[in-house]
């Protein structure tokens, strides 16, 4: 009997390139490449439920608001949705004007055509057309040999994208060629697709075209990508007419490293997704390739100043959480639990005072928390939490009371001063005591009384509320309207408030069971500028309960306004 292979023996050893002056390695990234976001398109068709319409906007906005100005918007030959939102775009006129769309398709003659119908009288736009060249897609897949896939796939397909750009003179045109699976294929030969897609096209210097070199399916360490990355960038014909663009899979878990090593090695654009969505294990992450950017010095013409909306709004759309762990954007990621280095941290901190302005050089922390959004009390509140007895599971085993992460980091705050300043071990009873008084029974200056709803599903702001509450003493009646229950009582408050209330973000579960329920709904909020926090409301049914959360969080901020003004009176 033959003896079965080891599983490890089904598989090949990546080739390593010949390049043995290779510069990369002695370079640094010292500005930012062209960014493409394919959140639309790559992101989109690896979710499990695709993007509606409402979540495809609010993408694009998204992409639009943190400075992208290329974004890949769908495939409008193969999805009757991507090609409809295309439209939308175009004929609402929802495309800044330095804003370029770009869409793809295959080779097919027939997707090209559909896909120029879906760009019709786009102001700008890029065409991005591929098909495959690795060695197991000619033989298998295609049953095509090298000369067959240039003289009949490349070439007819690259001519007839030039001749339908000519018939629509309207748009101003970019085109950009993708040799599939480029990272599994022979260098010489992506060299000889890539030359002829380039003398087809007629790119000049003035024109160029961008030539997309992905790993598909990365299957190799991040330095021979590099080094495929080198070999082109130094070997293709007319690199002046050239804009090299990457690409990276996360296969391997080093995307972003792939990313950053091929920039060194001479490419000009970096495609990938807001904290790294895609097939597989994702595309590579433009958040982390940026901001890691931006810890070295260099600005990468992205705004993620405001981290936590911009993560709720890509968990939004894509219904897939951002890890808690997550470089720059995790819940966790600017804090920590050893108490080593909570002292560390606060040290520095003090010597940060002595000289605000310095280059940034803190223990544990790579980037000011500050920069994205985030307070330097976060660093403290989670690590105030560790060593105080397990505050979050005591409430939780206890009482039934499940913190979100953010708030428990908020609420160990709280549970450290009251620490402070009694000294004294917190039992399961005197956290739930701290917590009651801290979110429940501050019942000033703002009380719910009672409230009725009206529905009408047919009215953008579908939602009427009719809200009756006491502030400072007096009863108040207010009216608003919005697109849930939520959204319409904070209208209501506002009109009472003349002041902005902001949700950030909402948790609800049960405690008990059956009908001695009780709903408990946690709200992170923002009321005016001031900083976000929480609001907790508790009752057995929950539409009153998210009100009764939302005044907890006005009192809340109230006392804090109370107390910052008497700080400065003093």
């Amino acid at each position: 009997m033959p003896m079965l292979k080891q599983p490890n023996q089904k598989y090949a050893a990546f080739k390593p390139i010949r390049l043995p002056d290779r510069t990369w390695p002695n370079r640094t990234i010292t500005q930012p490449p062209i960014w493409l976001a394919t959140d639309l398109r790559d992101g989109n068709q690896a979710l499990i439920e695709p993007m509606d319409v409402e979540r495809k906007k609010k993408m694009f906005a998204l992409n639009v608001k943190v400075g992208i100005k290329e974004i890949e918007v769908g495939f409008p030959s193969a999805s009757q949705t991507d090609f409809d939102f295309v439209r939308h775009l175009i004929e609402q006129k929802q495309i800044p004007d330095d804003v370029w769309i770009q869409v793809l398709s295959p080779a097919r003659a027939e997707f090209i055509e559909r896909t120029f119908e879906a760009l019709k009288g786009a102001k700008r736009a890029i065409f991005h057309l591929y098909h495959a060249v690795a060695p197991v897609m000619r033989n298998v897949v295609f049953g095509l040999t090298q000369d067959q896939v240039v003289n009949d796939l490349t070439i007819p397909h690259v001519k007839q994208v030039r001749e339908l750009m000519k018939k629509n003179p309207e748009t101003e045109w970019r085109f950009e060629f993708s040799p599939e699976m480029f990272s599994n294929t022979e260098l010489e030969f992506s060299k000889r697709v890539v030359d002829t897609v380039v003398e087809v096209y007629g790119a000049t210097p003035q024109n160029k075209i961008i030539i997309n070199l992905p790993t598909t399916v990365e299957n190799a360490s991040p330095n021979c990508y590099a080094d495929q990355i080198e070999w082109m960038h130094r070997n293709v014909a007319k690199r002046d007419c050239i804009l090299i663009s990457l690409h990276p899979h996360n296969d391997r878990g080093t995307g972003t490293a792939a990313a950053e090593l091929a920039l060194m090695a001479g490419a000009d654009r970096v495609e990938g997704c807001l904290f790294g969505s895609g097939e597989r294990t994702g595309n590579v992450d433009i958040v982390n390739v940026a901001m890691n950017m931006y810890s070295q010095g260099v600005h990468p013409n992205l705004d993620f100043s405001d981290i936590d909306e911009i993560k709720k709004t890509v968990e939004y759309c894509n219904q897939i959480p951002v890890h808690p762990r997550h470089p720059y954007a995790g819940d966790l990621v600017y804090t920590s639990f050893s108490g080593s280095h909570q002292d560390a941290i606060k040290k520095a901190f003090a010597h940060r005072e002595v000289n605000p302005n310095g280059i940034w050089d803190m223990p544990y922390l790579p980037i000011d928390p500050m920069d994205v959004g985030r307070s330097y009390e976060a660093v403290i509140r989670v690590n105030s939490q560790s060593g105080k007895g397990g505050i979050s599971y005591l409430l939780q085993s206890e009482y039934g009371v499940d913190l979100p992460r953010r708030m428990q980091i908020e609420f160990s705050q709280v549970v450290q001063r009251v620490m402070d300043d009694t000294g004294k071990e917190m039992t399961a009873d005197d956290i739930w005591n701290i917590f009651d008084a801290e979110y429940f029974s501050k019942a000033a200056p703002y009380k719910y009384v009672g409230h009725k709803l009206a529905e009408d599903s047919s009215r953008p702001e579908a939602v009427e509320v009719h809200a009756e509450v006491v502030i400072d003493g007096d009863a108040h009646k207010a009216k608003g309207m919005g697109n849930g229950p939520i959204d319409a009582f904070v209208a209501a408050i506002a009109s009472e408030l003349h002041a902005p209330v902001k949700v950030m973000d909402y948790h609800e579960h049960a405690i008990g069971q059956g009908a001695n329920a009780t709903a408990i709904t946690y709200i992170e909020m923002r009321v005016g500028d001031g900083p976000s926090l929480h609001g907790v409301g508790m009752d057995s049914n929950i539409v009153t309960a998210s009100f009764k959360a939302i005044l907890s969080g006005l009192n809340r901020d109230a006392a804090r306004v109370r107390v910052a003004s008497t700080a400065a009176s003093k």
